[in-house]
């Protein structure tokens, strides 16, 4: 048995292309700068209830027209994506609508346990999931099913 005892998430590091682009993609999810590093490429963005987020300011490849661990048929080993809770899949589905940011799959119910899914992606493609409780109608909800 292990002596390590994780409690909970601390942050998400998510490398980005342009720092402006990538601030005013998270502000609309709610999230503020908190410190902008000088001595690393790190900007760190809080929302009010302390989720951090640390943008690593160094992507230096190409601007591709895809991400290679989503859109690609061939499957690499890493992170896919980040699931956030939000209070409201209702309200950020206002929210995303005015702020036009496009919902590239959802809503969606994985399983029995109430959860609605939205997945956006930020402007360099990486890959959020906005994830709350169902409240309300929420129209075209697809809804996945376990298969034994």
């Amino acid at each position: 048995m292990s002596g390590i005892n994780i409690e909970k998430v601390d942050h998400i590091g998510i490398r980005v292309r342009d720092f402006d682009r990538a601030l005013a993609f998270y502000q609309v999810l709610g999230f503020k700068l908190a410190i902008r590093v000088t001595f690393d490429p790190v900007a760190i963005i809080r929302n009010e209830h302390g989720v951090e987020i640390n943008l690593i300011l160094n992507a230096d490849a190409d601007d591709p027209e895809k991400n290679i661990l989503m859109d690609l048929g061939d499957k690499y080993s890493g992170y896919t994506h980040a699931a956030l809770r939000v209070a409201s899949i209702n309200d950020t589905m206002a929210a995303l609508k005015a702020a036009n940011i496009t919902i590239t799959q959802g809503p969606s119910k994985f399983g029995d346990d109430g959860g609605v899914s939205l997945f956006v992606r930020d402007p360099d493609r990486n890959v959020i999931e906005l994830r709350g409780r169902h409240t309300g109608d929420i129209p075209g909800v697809t809804q996945y099913t376990n298969v034994n």
